[in-house]
């Protein structure tokens, strides 16, 4: 009975936490219930960075009812002062007596210190109800904590034969309206959206976040070794963050972006004069970036999934054919046999409106910063 309440109460606190799914970045996804007698009495969850955390709006909610009261957590409170006071004091202080986390924090300022803190102060402390679903909430934070890069997604609508675009560079529109909403949900909790000068090129694409109601915008990425982006392309010239990324040796040539506010980078350039993407990635998990989904075409996600980038595929599929002399998902070179693919792993599938919406981890990774 104990353990069926408990699964409960802490599958709540993983639904308070979704709440969180587009405005907490670069902070995690939490959420909090404070169960006291078994009734409900404070439940909260992180809203935005450098507002409360999960703690402390659940502890407020249940005032001096949390004397005494079981708590649940999907990730372990913070024990260091960042924007915020360590929660694992607020919950000694409230005098809490058992707390239930989920998941460990990854973040090496926390990383059991939270836990260890509540247990000097004789709480009683039970890790791992619901770990799977308290990590799936976070796989970005998760990551970048971890390896120092971000969670790489890239979003890929094709044809039933897997084409991306007709051969004269037509691609729109593949999937339908209501794939396309769905996308805009997947960019609303990216930290970055990455792109690369072909696709701007030839769509000219917005790459912003068009959903009612949530203000954040994602970090627009461009990588651009050759600096052909126009200087009035859409995705430079939108609201919100933007960021042109070339090779140092093209920098010196980036100043009408930078008279128009666009921030421009400048990375050491491979042998063959493109952009290093893993530098990049580095890069981004420096400035905080949890998630990137990547809208790029063939080049760009072939060269991102080659070097081992890419932690999952969101691909949209629809009901057509679009022929042999169309574009294709990945340009990989050197891949002859067999044993050379690249190994994925169905995670989801479903229907979403005409087309078929599939999720793929790419099992073949390198997740080293």
């Amino acid at each position: 009975m104990k353990k069926a309440i408990d699964k409960r109460y802490m599958a709540l606190a993983v639904r308070l936490a979704r709440r969180g799914l587009y405005s907490t970045p670069p902070n995690p996804r939490v959420g909090c219930v404070l169960v006291r007698d078994q009734q409900l009495v404070g439940e909260g969850w992180h809203k935005k960075t450098g507002g409360p955390h999960a703690e402390i709006m659940a502890l407020a909610e249940a005032g001096e009812q949390a004397r005494g009261a079981d708590v649940y957590l999907t990730l372990e409170p913070c024990s260091h002062h960042g924007q915020t006071p360590p929660c694992s004091q607020a919950l000694i202080a409230a005098g809490v007596a058992r707390v239930l986390v989920a998941q460990r924090d990854p973040n090496p300022q926390v990383d059991g210190r939270g836990i260890g803190d509540l247990e000097k102060a004789g709480i009683v402390v039970e890790t791992g109800l619901m770990a799977a679903a308290a990590e799936a909430l976070n796989p970005g934070f998760n990551k970048r904590m971890r390896s120092g890069l971000p969670f790489v997604r890239s979003k890929l609508a094709i044809s039933l034969d897997g084409r991306t675009a007709m051969a004269s560079g037509e691609s729109r529109w593949i999937t339908g309206t209501a794939a396309r909403e769905d996308v805009q949900r997947w960019r609303a909790q990216s930290c970055a959206v990455l792109s690369g000068s072909g696709t701007v090129i030839a769509d000219n694409p917005s790459l912003n976040q068009r959903l009612e109601g949530e203000e954040r915008q994602p970090l627009r990425v461009i990588v651009d070794s050759g600096l052909r982006v126009p200087v009035d392309a859409k995705c430079l010239n939108l609201d919100g963050p933007r960021l042109l990324v070339t090779t140092t040796d093209k920098i010196s040539l980036a100043g009408a972006y930078l008279d128009r506010g666009i921030e421009v980078l400048g990375l050491a350039p491979r042998p063959d004069g493109k952009v290093d993407l893993r530098q990049l990635m580095v890069e981004l998990g420096k400035r905080q970036i949890n998630e990137v989904m990547v809208e790029a075409g063939p080049l760009l996600n072939g060269a991102l999934l080659a070097a081992k980038l890419l932690d999952e595929l969101l691909v949209y599929q629809a009901s057509h054919v679009m022929g042999n002399d169309g574009r294709g998902m990945f340009t990989i070179p050197g891949l002859l046999k067999m044993d050379q693919r690249i190994q994925l792993e169905r995670r989801d599938l479903r229907i979403v409106g005409d087309d078929l919406r599939l999720i793929f981890t790419v099992s073949d990774k390198d997740d080293r910063g």
